[in-house]
């Protein structure tokens, strides 16, 4: 079955929390561990989900916060439904009506 997986980066929080108000004082701390990246690239890492991010940048944050990979992001997994499993469940039947899927065509006569 397909699943449906979301999630939520929280470095932002993180950054307030250990009282760092701007993305450019995670410049510092990441070179000192080995990681140079642009001002607005971490910008776009802070403020957006990332799609991609290396573990030795995850690795490093949570060296940088003192936490761990679970406390940076929070994801959720569900099972993803069709949209006729998704109209079932909403219109609280299970079954698909009949006379509602169905149109009759007119029936043509030919003379022989």
């Amino acid at each position: 079955m397909k699943r449906d997986i979301e999630y939520r980066w929280r470095a932002r929080e993180l950054m307030a929390r250990h009282g760092m108000r701007t993305t450019r004082e995670l410049v510092g701390p990441l070179r000192e561990r080995g990681i140079t990246l642009s001002e607005s690239q971490i910008y776009r890492m802070v403020s957006q989900n990332p799609e991609r991010i290396s573990f030795q940048l995850l690795a490093a944050l949570c060296d940088i916060f003192g936490v761990e990979a679970n406390e940076l992001f929070t994801f959720t997994a569900t099972d993803a439904r069709s949209k006729r499993q998704q109209q079932a469940v909403t219109s609280g039947e299970n079954v698909v009506r009949f006379a509602d899927a169905y149109k009759p065509v007119r029936a043509r006569i030919l003379e022989d």
